[in-house]
This record gives C-alpha cells, sequence and structure tokens, in this order.
C-alpha cells in the first residue's frame, strides 16, 4: 500500500517493454524502508516492523476490531463512532447468500478443497451480482467481505454434516458471525476476540504472491471479483497459503515436550522443512508471532488439554536453537485455532476471510493509478533456426 507516511526517493527509471518504472513514472520501485540503508539498526527496525496505513499491526491487535482495520484499508482513515457502527451494520445486512449460490455450494462435495470451493462461490458471486461500473466497487468489496465467512462455512457444515445453516444472527462482528455460523452457537467473548485478533493480523501484509496477482488482475482493468479470484488462486499454492495448516499437521499426534523434542532433531537431520518458521521478509521476528502465541498460551489454560501448546512451544525453541529460525504468524495460530474448535482444513479458508480487504484495498490503489502491469522475458534459447520440412524431421 501506498502510504503518506513514507516519503519515498527518486529511483532511476527502467523500462519493461514500453512500460516505465520508476522515476516519476506511476510505477514505482521502492524498497521496505524509508531508512538511510547506512543506519543498519534504523533499516532493520523497520523491516522487522508491519504496520497498515502507518499504524502499527501490535497497537492494532490491541485495540482494533477486524471490522475498524477493514475499513482503515478502504477508506484510508480510521472510522469514528458514526462510521463503525454504520459500517458494522452494512457487513450484518449482507452476510446471507443468494439461493442460487447456496445451491452451488451444496453440489461442491466435501472432498473439495476448502480454498476451490471460495474461489467457485467468489466467481458464481461475482456472476450474480457483478461489480459493473467501477464506481460500484466498493459496494462489491464489502459484500465479499461480509459473504467470505458464509459461503466456506455454508459448504462445509452442508457437506460434511448435512446441515443447511442460517448465515443469519445477531453477532455484530465478523469473528463472532464465523463461530457461531461454525459452531451453531453464541461464542463466548474470549473465542471472539482472539478470533477478531486473528482476522486483524492477516488483513494485509504488502506485496505477497496472492496481493501482486491480485493487483496484475486490476491492471488490466478486470472487474473486482475476477482479482479476488485470481488472488485466491495464488494463495491456494502450498507454497504461499496453508502453512497454519502443515504446522497443525505437524504437531497434532504429539503428546509432549519429549516427543515434539525428538521428532523435529529427527526431521531436521534428514533436512525435512518445517512449516511455520521463518518469512520471505522478515530475518529476525515475525511481529505477528508474539500476538497470536500469546492468545494461544491464554486459550491452552481453559483447555481441558494444553498439549497442543506446550508442543508447539518446544519445537519454536528446538528450532530456534538449532537453526536460528523464528515461528511466523502462521505457526501458534495452529493451536489457536485447534482450542477454538476450528476444523484444520478452514485454516486457510480464514486468511481469505481477511485478506480479501487487503487485496481489494491494493485493486482499488491500482485501478486509482494505473498502468498495466506487463513483464517482458529474456529469450535464451536458440537466436536462429532453420525450417525443417516434416519428412525431413528426426
Amino acid at each position: 500500500m501506498n502510504d503518506s507516511w513514507i516519503v519515498r526517493k527518486k529511483t532511476k527509471p527502467i523500462f519493461v517493454g514500453d512500460v516505465g518504472v520508476g522515476g516519476n513514472h506511476p510505477i514505482s520501485i521502492q524498497s521496505m524502508t524509508n531508512t538511510n540503508t547506512a543506519d543498519v539498526q534504523a533499516t532493520v527496525g523497520q523491516i522487522e516492523g508491519l504496520a497498515y496505513r502507518g499504524h502499527k499491526i501490535e497497537t492494532l491487535a490491541e485495540k482494533a476490531t477486524f471490522e475498524e482495520v477493514a475499513y482503515l484499508l478502504l477508506y484510508n482513515k480510521l472510522p469514528n463512532t458514526t462510521e463503525l457502527k454504520e459500517y458494522k451494520e452494512l457487513l450484518k445486512s449482507q452476510r446471507d447468500l443468494p439461493l442460487s449460490l447456496k445451491e452451488v455450494l451444496q453440489k461442491i462435495p466435501a472432498s473439495a478443497h476448502p480454498m476451490d470451493v471460495m474461489r467457485t462461490g467468489t466467481s458464481m458471486l461475482g456472476n450474480l451480482e457483478p461489480e459493473g461500473d467501477f464506481t460500484n466497487q466498493l459496494d462489491s468489496i464489502n459484500r465479499m467481505i461480509a459473504t467470505m465467512p458464509s459461503i466456506v462455512t455454508y459448504w462445509y457444515k452442508y457437506s460434511h454434516d448435512g446441515e443447511d445453516i442460517s448465515l443469519v444472527n445477531d453477532e455484530d462482528s465478523m469473528a463472532g458471525h464465523f463461530l457461531h455460523i461454525l459452531h451453531g452457537k453464541t461464542p463466548n467473548d474470549l473465542h471472539r476476540k482472539v478470533m477478531d485478533v486473528s482476522l486483524v493480523l492477516y488483513a494485509e501484509h504488502e506485496f505477497n504472491a496472492s496481493t501482486f496477482t491480485g493487483r496484475v488482475c486490476a491492471s488490466t482493468m478486470s472487474d473486482i471479483h475476477s482479482c479476488v479470484v485470481a488472488a485466491i488462486g495464488s494463495l491456494r499454492g502450498p507454497l504461499h497459503g496453508g502453512a497454519n495448516e502443515k504446522a497443525m499437521e505437524l504437531i497434532e499426534n504429539w503428546t509432549s515436550r519429549e516427543e515434539a523434542k525428538d521428532k523435529i532433531l529427527s526431521m531436521l537431520a534428514n533436512k525435512e522443512k518445517i512449516m511455520g518458521f521463518g518469512h520471505a521478509v522478515y530475518s529476525i521476528r515475525d511481529p505477528r508471532n508474539a500476538v497470536i502465541k500469546e492468545y494461544a498460551k491464554e486459550l491452552s489454560k481453559l483447555h481441558e488439554n494444553d498439549d497442543l501448546y506446550q508442543v508447539a512451544e518446544e519445537v519454536e525453541k528446538v528450532m530456534a536453537d538449532e537453526k536460528k529460525m523464528f515461528a511466523n504468524a502462521d505457526f501458534f495460530h495452529a493451536p489457536a485455532y485447534f482450542y477454538m474448535g476450528i476444523p484444520t482444513k478452514l485454516f486457510t479458508p480464514i486468511f481469505v476471510m481477511s485478506r480479501v480487504s487487503g487485496w481489494t484495498a491494493h485493486c482499488m490503489e491500482q485501478r486509482a493509478n494505473n498502468r498495466i502491469i506487463r513483464p517482458s522475458a529474456d529469450y535464451i534459447g536458440l537466436e536462429s533456426s532453420e525450417w525443417v520440412d516434416i519428412e525431413d524431421r528426426d
């Protein structure tokens, strides 16, 4: 996201085909910092942080609701009391799904990948309620934000439990709504809070693969549903989304710290990949991890068995000691979601529920100052080839 609080230095312009990049061109070349890179402490400090439109993630996780964060990303300001009340009422009024969309979801088997369900549900919504003119973009965006929990949970409950659930309730937050329709009852305050914090933590994270995919789609001036479908498709790949699910699969069968330590050391000796550790951007820590780890710990104390948290903490310790690697945002989300009774296959769709706000904010930004994103490729094959008639070919 372009943040007005960051003063960018002009860069030397280059050209990708006939598209100018850098300098005064609309597409800028930017680092992650606005510091003098010779100042190592200042530069590393800014890289290891995360902020949404200038607001530190730790502050937002502590003080903001997901609806406030979505509003901040989409409207470029924190809402006042009246604006937040109206925004929550807007989202609440748009949670239910058209009957024809429910019928499509009913036809998707339980064996389907939940990300495929979200992709199909979003695409169908775009067919039923097309964006039309770009002046309608916020209407379509808010409708998608409101319906994402409904789409995946309706499919899950219908395909797995045979339930045609109601998607209407009195919950005034997305967090509460999701937990309510998943479990069929009002969630407790701690679960509602932890779910809300999780949505805040996942809402935005600059130019990751799915966000870039969405912006490339937006740069063609495509509709907003297509942009989100493209982003979902990118997130579906195991190298981008799904790390929290893989982390859960890793730790769920271990019952003690001792077992976890032995298993992880064995995996490291065999050079196996441990999901939920390290990050493409952060080199020292993921600022989101400390937040969700504390909530996972709090949830574990109220659960009849805290083994999963103890195992997760031991794995984190071993990875730090042996590989100097830190847990990222996904790792402690696994025990947090488990303690709230969320099925593992819904972990990554929660990411989508939240990140739609960040994806679409990026798409709006791309549209507002657009130049199609069209890189050129360096051809490395033969410079020149002679034509050979088919009867003479090997």
